[in-house]
């Protein structure tokens, strides 16, 4: 039978695929001729994702980043050398484990724990204060919602009160003040990139590394401008920018909603490993620093009417993602994982910052003029100064 035009077309496409994987099985069956061995030591490469304490225990679980099999033969805690149970045989690439180290460890003294590999070689992982880690049950994972409800939503709707008194400002100061937003913004761009690299610096560079960064923020850019264009296309209505105010109110709960996952997961994780001192001074610094994002959110929709449920589906979107990410830090926290999501958050950011910049523009068309510079070194004066309360 013979084939249609669209078939023959897609056939076309497939050939090269098959031939291509025709080829890497040829080669893989023949065992790489060309190649040779390998030579020289063994690229041993362990990365420790988490620590976990509990009583006369240290629990390190471990992840082979390099392109060598690991074999960890030996643990010394202090320069002592600790039994421990786990991890028995070799750890392939990018295979994890569970290393579980026999120390009585004291509470807020600091312990170096060495991990000796078969060949010699040696990881070494530090715990600046030890400290218990919490139990993940109920109880935990109902006081990461609570705190995520401390950072997201609550400060958000605390900021979205601002919306009667930008109702009755002159069009040029709701300009301005749409600057100050763009400057939030920008700095909480900004800020959540360089977390997301701080975390894929630590996390398994196999992974991605600071490139996961970056492909969360293409991801998250590409995907708000299609979920902006189909929204736009839903109301009917296109402002200059390419989206509605109302639109434009939803991208922005969504980019903010993004970046506060991402502190939700920051917070979650303090607590899971134990740092509480740091996990409390994260939630009050947090809760300040997002007061301002309510002021963002509202902006756009001055000039309207929007209903309380709207109101209140936007200051959700924006601030309960904060308890999804509190989850996720507490119960399944990567470094990989975490930088993907900085940097979707990023991402987000930016993509709303694009829609909100022809807002901006005064009666000569200029999108830098006078009173939006002011604004938005105002936006990012404030939020570097609420940031200070979390800096680490």
């Amino acid at each position: 039978m013979a084939l249609g035009g669209g078939a023959r077309t897609w056939l076309l496409g497939l050939v090269p695929l098959a031939l291509i994987a025709g080829a890497i099985g040829a080669f893989a069956a023949l065992g790489g001729p060309g190649l040779g061995e390998r030579r020289g030591v063994p690229a041993e490469e362990l990365v420790v994702e988490r620590t976990t304490l509990t009583p006369g225990i240290i629990e390190l679980a471990i992840r082979n980043d390099g392109p060598d099999a690991v074999a960890v033969a030996q643990v010394v805690v202090n320069d002592a050398l600790a039994q421990f149970s786990g991890a028995e045989g070799a750890i392939g690439r990018l295979g994890s484990a569970t290393v579980r180290v026999s120390h009585p460890w004291i509470e807020g003294d600091a312990y170096e724990v060495a991990l000796l590999t078969s060949t010699g070689g040696t990881v070494v992982h530090e715990i600046a204060a030890a400290v218990e880690s919490p139990a993940h049950d109920l109880g935990f994972l109902g006081l990461m919602a609570l705190l995520g409800l401390y950072v997201g939503v609550i400060p958000v709707a605390l900021g979205m009160l601002w919306l009667p008194w930008i109702r009755r400002i002159p069009p040029r100061w709701l300009r301005t003040i749409m600057a100050l937003t763009v400057g939030l913004l920008a700095f909480l761009a900004i800020d959540a990139t360089l977390e997301g690299l701080e975390l894929a610096g630590a996390g398994a560079q196999a992974f991605g590394g600071a490139a996961l960064v970056f492909v969360g923020a293409a991801v998250a850019y590409a995907l708000l401008s299609g979920i902006g264009a189909w929204l736009a296309d839903r109301q009917r209505a296109a402002a200059s920018a390419g989206a509605t105010k109302g639109t434009l109110a939803t991208l922005m709960a969504v980019g903010i909603g993004l970046h506060n996952l991402g502190e939700g997961v920051a917070i979650g994780s303090a607590y899971s490993v134990g740092a509480l001192a740091l996990g409390t001074f994260l939630v009050v610094g947090f809760a300040i620093h997002n007061t301002t994002e309510g002021l963002a959110i509202v902006a756009p929709v001055a000039d309207e009417r929007p209903t309380a449920r709207r109101l209140a589906a936007l200051g959700l979107i924006a601030g309960a993602p904060a308890v999804v990410g509190a989850w996720i830090g507490a119960a399944a926290f990567d470094t990989s994982v975490a930088a993907f999501l900085f940097g979707f958050g990023a991402g987000a950011i930016a993509q709303v910052v694009v829609q909100l910049a022809p807002s901006l523009r005064d009666g000569r068309g200029r999108t830098l003029h006078p009173m939006s510079v002011m604004g938005l070194l105002a936006g990012m004066a404030v939020m570097f100064a609420t940031g200070l309360l979390v800096s680490v």
